[in-house]
């Protein structure tokens, strides 16, 4: 098709290598979900990719963000699907570790997202005015829409959070965020969502998404209190010292998946997206920035 030749005339000479040049491939998943849930959801990916390389692929679901970009770093993971700040971060430490491939386009056509602030709809809490002087929770120091793109904002509207909330935490991820507000260990959150769609579905894609699909809690019971400026999808990353057509054939197989295989691009997509589109490094130079600032 003709956005996959597009791809491939900005690689290297397919080709120049042969698939059977590694043994193995390692796919890297993001927390924010428990382990098996992302191991599940990608079990046709894993396979595709499996078929199509003909060398054993393994799927990674280290417990924080930090764990693949330490094994994108390092080279024991090959491939992930990172937030925007993840990838942020490895271009800050390495900026010849990985390639930048593809990036996710919701059904509206756009590639971005929300960092989405909630509380339970029982709480009485229906802004972040509301929310001051209670138990705050961000995912994890590595996610975008968890942690650095909220705080960020937060902090220029309300400055320190410490002292505008009673408590401020992490929970460790965007699923437990959702589960802890919704069981009232925090008084509310942010995680991420598309914003396409409808509330109650938790949206077309992202973490409240996933949450509602498995059945961990029901949208109605929460309420949207905050939402972000948009973010930029985050990147499918190859890493960079792979042969080339090893690179190639993963991103080929990832930018059909929508149309050879909607159910299998659903679980990688975390919910119903549009496409899986080229991207390019300079998509994330704000968020690159951000994370400067932030000391990476």
């Amino acid at each position: 098709m003709n956005k996959l030749l597009a791809l491939l005339a900005v690689t290297t000479c397919i080709g120049a290598a042969n698939a059977q040049e590694i043994k193995q491939f390692n796919i890297g998943i993001l927390g924010g979900e428990n382990a098996q849930d992302r191991i599940s959801s990608n079990e046709c990916y894993r396979k595709a990719i499996e078929d199509t390389l003909g060398v054993p692929v393994q799927v990674f679901t280290p417990a924080d963000y930090d764990g693949v970009i330490q094994g994108m770093l390092g080279g024991t993971i090959d491939m992930a699907w990172l937030g925007a700040s993840a990838y942020a971060k490895i271009y800050l430490t390495d900026d010849k570790a990985v390639d930048v491939r593809l990036t996710k386009e919701n059904l509206n056509g756009s590639t971005g997202y929300y960092s989405i602030g909630f509380a339970r709809k029982d709480s009485g809490i229906t802004s972040l005015e509301d929310a001051k002087g209670k138990v705050f929770a961000f995912g994890e120091p590595n996610s975008t829409s968890g942690y650095l793109v909220p705080g960020a904002e937060l902090i220029a509207t309300y400055g320190p959070l410490e002292n505008y909330f009673k408590e401020v935490k992490f929970s460790g991820g965007h699923e437990q965020t959702i589960i802890g507000v919704n069981k009232g260990d925090f008084d509310a959150g942010v995680s991420w969502a598309d914003g396409v769609g409808n509330w109650e579905d938790g949206y077309s894609t992202g973490a409240f998404r996933k949450a509602a699909d498995a059945g961990l809690v029901d949208m109605n019971d929460l309420v949207e209190i905050w939402r972000s400026k948009m973010i930029p999808e985050g990147p499918m990353v190859v890493r960079a010292a792979l042969p080339a057509d090893v690179k190639d054939k993963v991103t080929a197989l990832t930018a059909d998946l929508w149309e050879k295989d909607p159910k299998c691009a659903y679980g990688v997509a975390q919910g119903d997206a549009k496409d899986f589109v080229p991207a390019t490094h300079d998509m994330f130079l704000g968020i690159i920035e951000a994370r400067k600032l932030q000391g990476n």
